[in-house]
């Protein structure tokens, strides 16, 4: 098969044989998953069930995934976390309205915004995460943003964000429980603080909805993800909300990697995250040890991001020396390389980031700010108006004053720098020429 581009890259970088700090969460182990998957490719059948009906084999795993995270209901996604973000929105906001947002998002959020027609009111992060990280809502913002805006029909977060960093959600569902609202949150990147030593899953801090990308780090196919719900008012349509966005062609081999990775949690898998926690804590104190810090505050106790900025050399530079030393990091940018370890990482990987780490050509604290967000520009049109506007593609400079007709939202790591529908501001166009963006469609 000369002619198979794709196949052929896919093949390239596997024979490069580098310890996978990215997703997929199963590292392409071969004790990570059955070796069957592939011939287990069906379709809705008799005796297979059908995703969104779930009358059968499929409504029985979902029972046992709903056990497994304690929740009212768990959904399967073979659609990725994407498909539980839009179902989510669906079910506070069906006909549109008002929503809290985290600045930090997901750009499939801000689609789902103008499919729905929601207004956002956005909550920022406060910088408390460190230098070129965006930080954290707190709580204190959430309630003032609520008692500003009566009408809101749900708070959205993003917990833990791209850099392993965790809001308070218990204080932040208390406030939203008080004020009568539910509390979704984007949980793609924390699927697992359900089985850590201490549960720091949203759903069991307060949340009312939760959306987990379970490929990241645990033994699932790329697109297989959960959808969980705390309120059980959610549950009578929340599979209708997922077909309204959803294949009809789900996949088979993804449904059961969720059915297959469930029965791994509870049968070895608490016991593989605890001592993933420890090996991940070895790691940071050796880093810190050479003046590379991790994220300030509570974060996600098995995501390593080496703010190696801190150490005299950026984020970029030092992912392509962990390449050289046999690492494939999930994320890099100036300040930081960021990589995700799994139960399903060996001895010997996790020996290739110490080594790459100690060999880390260090050099003086680069001092100076660097903020992670623009200051928020002015929101002009809706995201419906501006996404479904008539638009024009033109260069950065020529965009500045213009109104954004989408989404500059980097992905990773998914921290947007322009929404539809606000105004481009010189700073924005900064920004966006750091991520080597120099094009941006606006409205006519």
């Amino acid at each position: 098969m000369s002619d198979t581009p794709l196949y052929t890259a896919l093949l390239e970088h596997q024979q490069k044989n580098r310890a996978s700090f990215h997703t997929p969460g199963h590292k392409n182990a071969a004790n990570s998953l059955p070796a069957d998957l592939l011939s287990l490719d069906f379709t809705e059948l008799p005796d297979t069930d059908s995703l969104f009906e779930a009358e059968g084999a499929i409504l029985k795993a979902e029972q046992r995934a709903t056990e497994l995270f304690h929740s009212a209901r768990t959904l399967f996604s073979a659609g990725g976390c994407t498909l539980c973000l839009q179902a989510m929105l669906f079910l506070v906001a069906p006909r549109g309205g008002t929503v809290l947002f985290d600045r930090v998002l997901h750009r499939s959020v801000v689609h789902t915004m103008a499919l729905l027609n929601i207004t956002p009111v956005w909550l920022l992060p406060r910088p408390n995460s460190g230098r070129g990280l965006p930080g954290r809502v707190e709580s204190a913002d959430v309630l003032t943003a609520l008692q500003k805006h009566p009408d809101a029909k749900a708070v959205f977060l993003t917990s833990p964000d791209y850099y392993g960093v965790l809001a308070d959600i218990s204080a932040i569902s208390a406030v939203c429980r008080k004020n009568g609202v539910p509390l979704l949150v984007d949980n793609a990147h924390g699927t697992h603080l359900a089985f850590l030593k201490e549960n720091r899953h949203p759903l069991s801090l307060g949340a009312s909805a939760t959306a987990c990308s379970a490929h990241k780090t645990l033994p699932v196919l790329t697109g297989g993800a959960w959808l969980n719900l705390a309120e059980p008012t959610f549950v009578a349509d929340a599979k209708h909300a997922m077909s309204l966005f959803g294949s009809t062609s789900p996949s088979y081999p993804i449904m059961a990697s969720l059915d297959i990775a469930r029965s791994w949690v509870q049968n070895s898998g608490y016991t593989a995250f605890a001592e993933l926690e420890e090996r991940v804590a070895a790691i940071r104190k050796l880093a810190a040890r050479l003046g590379i810090p991790a994220p300030e505050g509570e974060c996600d106790p098995i995501r390593l991001t080496l703010r190696t900025l801190e150490a005299g050399i950026t984020g970029t530079s030092a992912a392509e020396h962990f390449r050289n030393c046999g690492v494939e990091p999930e994320y890099a940018d100036t300040a930081q390389v960021v990589l995700i370890a799994t139960p399903f990482n060996n001895e010997s990987d996790f020996k290739r980031v110490e080594n790459a780490i100690c060999t880390l050509p260090l050099g003086k604290e680069m001092s100076g700010t660097l903020p992670a967000l623009p200051t928020l520009p002015p929101m002009l049109l809706t995201p419906r108006e501006a996404l479904f506007s008539t638009s024009e593609q033109v260069s950065l400079a020529q965009s500045v004053g213009k109104i954004a007709a989408e989404t500059a939202c980097p992905c990773p790591p998914g921290v947007p720098i322009v929404m539809p529908g606000e105004k481009i501001t010189d700073e924005i166009a900064e920004f966006l020429r750091g991520y080597g963006i120099f094009s941006l469609k606006v409205v006519k």
